[in-house]
């Protein structure tokens, strides 16, 4: 099957695509970075995708524009269900790009994550998929979360510490008193 998947960064990606492959999937990387934040952030993690698709032959399409604006005004005042819409925009992405590159399923590395709500991912995902006549595959890759981050520190890759927005950084970094 050849699949695309959603990569929202390189140490998220090390075990969904090891895992894809032993499925005998034709797994190729997209990187969604509408949501990332600060834009330094957002280059810091594309690079380290980079290097590490160059090390296993991952090929990934990267967006070329940054759309952080349309993010922000699309969450705001509603900050605390801001993922429902992160999710559904990065997915519609992703089945997009699938469909115009004639992939058959898409998944995401968010899968791979025990901070992200896999119901709501799912819920999206089966939904996007049938509106544009493709499959999403679901597998919970949280089995292999010590394994990721393991091979994350051996490999020295840059390891982001919130999940890209604003909100997620100001949730990770800022301690209310």
């Amino acid at each position: 099957m050849k699949l695309l998947l959603h990569t929202c960064c390189a140490p998220c990606s090390i075990y969904p695509v090891k895992v894809l492959r032993q499925m005998n999937m034709d797994v190729m990387g997209f990187f969604y970075r509408h949501n990332i934040h600060p834009f330094q952030e957002c280059q810091k993690r594309e690079e380290a995708l980079k290097l590490y698709s160059q090390s296993i032959d991952l090929k990934v399409i990267y967006q070329s524009d940054y759309k952080i604006d349309k993010f922000l005004q699309s969450v705001v005042f509603r900050e605390q269900d801001r993922c429902r819409y992160c999710y559904y925009d990065r997915l519609k992405a992703t089945a997009l790009v699938a469909k115009k590159g004639k992939f058959q399923a898409f998944s995401t590395t968010l899968l791979y994550s025990k901070f992200q709500n896999h119901e709501r991912i799912r819920k999206t995902g089966d939904a996007v998929a049938q509106k544009y006549g493709l499959t999403f595959f679901y597998h919970d890759f949280r089995e292999g979360w010590k394994f990721g981050i393991e091979e994350s520190k051996k490999l020295n890759m840059y390891r982001q510490q919130y999940c890209g927005c604003i909100y997620s950084e100001k949730e990770r970094y800022f301690k209310e008193k």
